[in-house]
């Protein structure tokens, strides 16, 4: 499967892609198939979280409509 287009991702999802060094690298991080992270537009809500422990990336920026600074 080819990697999603960046221009299909927001922001805070390109920005855990990239601090988990690819699409394939965060879905072993968060231990879910690379499938689902491409079905993905933004990361979902109950990921934030577990995203920012995992990457280091500040969960204002992973979803700014959720979380503000």
């Amino acid at each position: 499967m080819v990697d999603k287009s960046s221009r299909e991702m927001d922001e805070g999802l390109k920005l855990a892609v990239e601090a988990a060094g690819g699409l394939r690298a965060l879905a072993r991080l968060l231990e879910i198939s690379h499938n689902s992270i491409v079905k993905w537009n933004r990361i979902p809500a109950d990921r934030v979280v577990e995203i920012e422990k995992l990457t280091g990336v500040a969960r204002e920026r992973l979803r700014p409509d959720l979380y503000r600074r």
